[in-house]
């Protein structure tokens, strides 16, 4: 993969995970709440809130069922 190719990859994954902060803030969730909704640990939802960690899409469909919100607002980073 190229560099700038790594770079804009990377980008997207911090957008996605500052967007799914946006969503759990503006719900008043803690990241605790999200993690125990999606039957995961509160570790891992802050590493992809991070953009630390690229998450599966199994994992996209609990948080999105968790926070209320379609797949496609949740990945509405633009």
């Amino acid at each position: 993969m190229s560099t700038a190719l790594s770079e804009d990859y990377q980008d997207i994954v911090v957008s996605i995970g500052q967007r799914i902060r946006e969503i759990r803030e503006s719900k008043g969730l803690s990241q605790l709440d999200i993690a125990v909704l999606c039957d995961s640990d509160k570790t891992a939802i802050s590493r992809i809130e991070a953009g630390r960690t690229n998450a599966t899409i199994k994992t996209f469909i609990k948080i999105s069922k968790a926070l209320d919100v379609s797949l496609s607002e949740m990945f509405d980073i633009n």
